[in-house]
């Protein structure tokens, strides 16, 4: 499934990024391009590095981790993918300037009914039923690696889920502001119509407001977020036994084989 899922990224993104912006023939003939571009580019350099990364992570789930160690692979994650928004960068360069005014309000029509279902899924109702739906979220997650949790390990998950810094206002906020800043950029190209150079200095600045948020109080925010994410994953991974750490290791090595598989092809 993930190796089908793969070969069939640039499709499935392309239809996603066509509901958003209602692309034009020359505009969807662009995209796709620029999708196979970077899936070729990305089956070369990067699946081998999450491989890599994978193979480490095997390593690190025999015993026991340190929030610290959790926190390094993310960073590691996410210079994988900072490394891919880079390799867009071409695309969005040549596309963004194109769209139209309707097309920019289609994309806020639809950013809309999303950040609705955002807002009700985790703004609204009970905080009680809120914590429960993360929970079960969390406990999914690792039920994927190991198996099976005991009681005593899905409370570990519950306490993990209560000790977060997660808020959901900072982070539709946030988000908000992303998206609100994404708009803003795309009337300025569609109204000035810049050149190529200015335009990639445009977007390069979106896309680092994207990566690293203006606002102090959000990526204090993030920060804590993040601290406290990574000591959940470690504390729950310190509470599974000898045989789920098996588990875990074969799910990891049997991604790590799909990823060089998929690597491996032309």
């Amino acid at each position: 499934m993930v190796r089908l899922a793969y070969n069939q990224a640039p499709d499935a993104l392309y239809w996603w990024l066509d509901g958003y912006f209602d692309f034009n023939e020359a505009q969807s003939l662009r995209v796709r391009e620029g999708l196979d571009a970077v899936q070729k580019w990305h089956r070369r350099n990067e699946l081998p590095a999450y491989a890599d990364m994978l193979q480490k992570m095997q390593r690190l789930a025999t015993g026991e981790i340190t929030g610290e160690q959790v926190c390094g692979l993310f960073s590691e994650a996410r210079e994988r993918a900072l490394a891919l928004s880079q390799a867009l960068e071409p695309t969005v360069v040549a596309v963004a300037p194109t769209l139209s005014r309707e097309q920019i309000h289609h994309l806020e029509k639809q950013l809309a009914k999303r950040n609705r279902k955002w807002h009700e899924e985790w703004l609204e109702g009970p905080p009680r039923e809120r914590t429960e739906h993360r929970v079960k979220q969390a406990v999914e997650r690792a039920e994927r690696f190991y198996g099976r949790l005991e009681p005593a390990q899905r409370a570990a998950a519950r306490a993990v889920v209560e000790a977060s810094a997660f808020d959901a206002p900072h982070t539709y906020r946030e988000t908000l502001r992303r998206q609100h800043d994404a708009v803003r950029t795309l009337r300025h190209l569609q109204t000035h119509q810049p050149g190529p150079a200015t335009t990639q200095t445009l977007m390069r600045a979106l896309f680092d407001r994207s990566m690293e948020s203006p606002d102090a109080s959000y990526r204090s925010y993030l920060e804590a977020l993040t601290r406290t994410g990574c000591a959940g994953v470690a504390t729950l991974h310190n509470s599974t036994s000898a045989g789920q750490r098996a588990r875990a290791v074969e799910t990891l090595k049997a991604y790590e084989a799909d990823a060089r598989a998929l690597a491996a092809q032309t």
